[in-house]
């Protein structure tokens, strides 16, 4: 064979031996099988599976026995710090020094699978000359049988020689695609990603190559292009390997019919046309990606997989089949947050998820907050409405949305009780860029020390495009959000047209492996015109202050002060927030955090009231659903009506 991996006193060789047979072995290693010194009896397998004689005494690894305690002593020579964390991170035997095996036929397993777990971690880091010897109370692992007795606390002793890191002298891959036309087509080639001569010849290296190739024409078309053959050949007098790899790209492939099994309420004919992809268009992995995640968004479904068929038919069609299943019809939410500045709230939704078949979705929400010091019925905030989302209109990335809802607002600038609707649509451009466009409008009253009881009716247009491309919304380490909002009005009791503009960015940059350190950056800007203050709703002018503001002010407390010290909104608005989190721990974080915000009387920012800035630290034990956070801020610009300290608790970041 082209492995020699045989016990002997010095333990068991591997190496890997310039041969004509080299390139098959190393073919099926590379494509997932384990080699292990031999036992007594012969046996062989292929991808994990079992072809003739007994099966290998490895398998005993779930042996049900006495507990059978062991010492683990672990060598690896050199002075190559990595190689030895990397040699103990592979080890079974190692990581499960501190608890008993399973029975001495348990412990015999785990030596027996800690040869092949140690041989992949060599050829991981392109060592093909090490040596791996465990020894169990002195003798060879690989010469023992499954029943051997041994000593009532077995010693082991694990040695490995990692010998010298392999070169790529040849790295080739034959059928190689050819350059995309489309920059959506773009694939990384292999020997930028190390498949190059001089470069180390890691396992996975020539592993990455091969899934790059057969990716780079799947993106243009080849949906079963796959690997051909792989010729891998090493040289020991020269510490070198060569490397060749064949894809055989296959026909081009394009759409067929979509078929849709697993339906219960669902319109199957509505799943397959949500997929956007269309009979005769040509094959792409990123439209089936597109697809999935257009059907998931529906959340109707509790299970869903995008099926391809196995071969492409004699008209080049591929046929596909999406196979859902389908989540409860109905479900009920409650929530709720606390601040010391904003008090407790509550807030509880009942949702119908598939009305009429096409994963429309009708959500009605209740909501009550401002508990703590007072619970009188006229002092707390209300809110109480209705949306409808009918998915798919014109386009699978279009949705329709209807809401209307009725609000009682108590704060310090004002008194809010309102009823407002809104219709229009959502669509998403890409996965990143999304746009929205309403027609929205309503009633309100609003009743303030400065200007007294006021009654606004409005309609007008609400349009917005966002760019998120964040890897994590609620706790990101990368990325950008980007938001503009432009929302022009008329107010019919005044007789003003209105227009009222905010954009808004957030910046994320982690720092070391996994992102433990992450600086987060967040501007927003407003503005107002058509209109002065005496003469526009509070709800639509601008006001900073609280917990997804500026930290350690009073909610809404940051405005235009008036002559009498009452603060009002203002018609310009300027935030910034910085933050630095560290992840101390797999599930706890610390950060800390710089605030600032102004509001403006005029349009445009002249700086005539102070900034505010806010600075404080916080706690954040990470979760599935996100970080669940509590902070703690103090003003440094302290106001009539905010607080000497404030603290926040809520789920997620703070931006």
């Amino acid at each position: 064979m082209g492995l020699n991996a045989r016990p002997s006193r010095r333990g068991v060789l591997v190496k890997v031996l310039a041969s004509r047979h080299c390139s098959l072995l190393l073919g099926v290693i590379f494509a997932g099988a384990t080699v292990v010194a031999p036992s007594p009896a012969a046996a062989f397998e292929l991808f994990g599976i079992h072809i003739f004689g007994p099966k290998k005494a490895d398998e005993a690894d779930e042996t049900i026995g006495e507990p059978q305690n062991y010492t683990v002593d672990f060598v690896v020579t050199g002075e190559e710090r990595d190689v030895e964390k990397t040699m103990k991170g592979a080890s079974g035997l190692w990581n499960d020094r501190e608890k008993p095996a399973s029975g001495a036929a348990g412990l015999l397993a785990k030596a027996r699978s800690d040869y092949k777990r140690l041989l992949a971690a060599l050829y991981g880091q392109g060592r093909y000359g090490g040596t791996i010897s465990i020894l169990v109370d002195g003798r060879e692992a690989a010469d023992l049988p499954p029943d051997a007795a041994v000593a009532e606390t077995a010693s082991i002793k694990i040695t490995v020689s990692p010998g010298p890191v392999f070169l790529f002298d040849k790295a080739s891959v034959i059928n190689q695609a050819p350059p995309p036309q489309r920059r959506n087509d773009r694939v990384p080639l292999p020997q930028d990603e190390g498949f190059a001569s001089g470069q180390p010849a890691r396992s996975g290296i020539i592993l990455q190559a091969e899934k790059l190739s057969v990716e780079a024409w799947r993106q243009q078309g080849h949906a079963k292009a796959n690997i051909a053959d792989r010729r891998v050949t090493a040289a020991h007098a020269s510490n070198t390997l060569d490397a060749i790899i064949e894809v055989d790209p296959g026909r081009k492939a394009y759409y067929d019919q979509v078929a849709v099994e697993g339906t219960e309420r669902m319109d199957p004919a509505f799943v397959a046309w949500m997929t956007g992809l269309k009979p005769g268009q040509e094959y792409d992995p990123d439209d089936l990606d597109r697809a999935n995640k257009r059907l998931s968004r529906l959340d109707v479904f509790r299970a869903l997989r995008i099926q391809e068929a196995d071969v492409i038919d004699e008209n080049g069609r591929l046929p596909l089949t999406v196979v859902v299943q389908e989540r409860k019809l109905r479900r009920f939410g409650v929530g709720g947050s606390y601040s010391t500045l904003d008090g407790l709230g509550l807030e509880a939704y009942w949702l119908h998820r598939n009305l009429f078949g096409r994963a429309e979705r009708l959500r009605f929400d209740a909501k009550i907050a401002g508990m703590g010091e007072t619970f009188e019925p006229d002092e707390l905030t209300y809110r109480i409405g209705a949306t409808f989302i009918k998915p798919g209109v014109y386009t699978p990335d279009t949705d329709f949305e209807a809401s209307i809802f009725g609000d009682r607002e108590v704060l310090d600038p004002y008194t809010r009780t309102a009823v407002t609707g809104q219709l229009g649509f959502n669509h998403m451009f890409t996965e990143q860029l999304a746009a929205r466009l309403f027609l929205n409008g309503g009633y309100s009253e609003f009743e303030d020390d400065t200007f007294g009881t006021r009654d606004f009716v409005n309609v007008g247009f609400l349009g917005g495009l966002t760019f998120d491309n964040r890897d994590n919304k609620t706790d990101a380490t990368e990325g950008y959000f980007l938001e503009a909002i432009a929302e022009p009005y008329y107010e019919f009791n005044y007789g003003n047209a209105v227009g009222k503009f905010t954009a808004e960015g957030r910046t994320y940059y982690g720092f070391g492996k996994d992102n433990p350190v992450v600086l987060a950056g967040r501007v927003k800007i407003g503005t107002l015109f058509g209109s002065p203050i005496s003469e526009t709703a509070p709800d639509k002018l601008f006001f900073a202050g609280g917990g997804g503001s500026v930290r350690g002010y009073a909610y809404r407390n940051i405005g235009v002060v008036t002559a009498a010290g009452d603060v009002i909104g203002g018609r310009s608005l300027i935030e910034a927030s910085t933050e630095i989190r560290y992840r101390v721990t797999e599930s706890i974080g610390i950060v800390g955090f710089v605030d600032a915000g102004y509001v403006g009387e005029e349009s445009f920012p002249d700086f005539a009231e102070d900034l505010r800035i806010g600075a404080g630290g916080g706690l954040r034990y990470y979760t599935g659903l996100g970080p669940i956070r509590l902070d703690v801020a103090v003003p440094l610009d302290r106001q009539r009506d905010d607080p000497s300290v404030a603290f926040y608790v809520g789920i997620g970041q703070a931006f």
